[in-house]
């Protein structure tokens, strides 16, 4: 028992904090307003004006959205980035105690984060003004996979060092 409140527990608490996330609409979360009353948002369409490319479809540029939003949207995508490699470490991190194969500790814990970052995004369909998209899986598992590998470096040191 102690194992699983140690190990165990961090990543249900984690998928929990994932799930609430995706379960508040748009509006809650939407940085806008935070992002125009503290940023000199002239500045960031001066430095940034010329980045233009799509994602899911939409173009991602100061023009076609504003200063504030084209900020918010790399902060909600970096958002995804972190949030995913916790995710994949504590995974990990978990499956290490339990499973004695680094290469089938490290496979279960990026196959868990893929099929948990596929759900958060269903999850985001049901939710009112969220949208769930391909893209975002994308970014969810490179995170993961980083927090993995970071993971089964971490923890490949420490049992090098107790030989």
């Amino acid at each position: 028992m102690k194992r699983f409140l140690l190990y165990g527990l961090p990543v249900f608490l984690w998928m929990g904090m994932i799930f609430y996330a995706s379960s508040q609409p748009y509006e809650k979360q939407d940085l806008r307003p935070t992002l125009s009353s503290n940023l000199n948002l002239n500045t960031v369409e001066n430095l940034f004006s010329s980045i233009s490319f799509h994602y899911a479809g939409d173009e991602i540029s100061i023009e076609a959205l504003g200063a504030a939003h084209f900020l918010e949207f790399f902060i909600r995508k970096a958002a995804h980035f972190f949030t995913y490699f916790v995710l994949g470490f504590l995974i990990y991190r978990a499956l290490d105690r339990f499973l004695l194969n680094n290469r089938l500790t490290f496979m279960t814990s990026w196959i868990l984060t893929i099929l948990y970052a596929i759900s958060d995004e269903v999850h985001q369909g049901y939710t009112p003004n969220r949208s769930p998209h391909m893209e975002d899986v994308m970014i969810d598992t490179i995170g993961g996979l980083i927090g993995i590998m970071i993971a089964l470096f971490i923890y490949r040191k420490i049992r090098t060092k107790r030989i």
